[in-house]
């Protein structure tokens, strides 16, 4: 079994599903219940995807042998700094390496546009993200935003 990642653009068919899929998985698990058509919908509503593409950001997806199955973006910010943002592996590629594939090839991206340094900010409960960026060298940092589901701030040096 194979995992390829490659940069694609936000409304692909595959990636817009993705992206989906994600909204699915975090608005349920905040909401601790399954979240509508409705919701999803009208989160991924003016999500500032548009935003993931050059020049000022990317927006990559991680297929295993072929099938659609992980997704990330980086925007950038600022100087050497961008945003990790929209990671997401689904449940039944979890545990195989592609997560930490997709990490590497959001890093690579980001040094292709000359960023140094890599953050992001998440909640308590996306535990499996949390360890994915832990077991791949993102540390804690003093806050850098006030996003009503920011709970822990990460970053990675370049």
């Amino acid at each position: 079994m194979i995992w390829t990642v490659t940069p694609e653009h936000f409304a692909t068919p595959d990636a817009a599903l993705l992206r989906r899929d994600y909204y699915d998985e975090v608005a349920s698990r905040y909401w601790g219940r399954p979240a509508t058509t409705a919701e999803i919908d009208e989160g991924l509503s003016d999500d500032g995807a548009d935003r993931l593409a050059p020049p000022t950001g990317q927006f990559l997806v991680g297929r295993y042998d072929g099938e659609p199955a992980s997704c990330a973006g980086l925007l950038l910010v600022g100087g050497a700094t961008a945003e990790l943002t929209r990671v997401f592996v689904r449940p039944g590629f979890r545990g195989t390496g592609g997560g930490g594939l997709l990490l590497a090839g959001i890093e690579e991206s980001a040094r292709a546009y000359g960023v140094r340094r890599i953050r992001l900010d998440t909640r308590d409960d996306l535990v499996e993200a949390r360890g994915l960026y832990a077991k791949h060298g993102y540390r804690a940092v003093p806050a850098f935003n006030r996003g009503p589901y920011a709970e822990h701030w990460l970053a990675k040096e370049l």
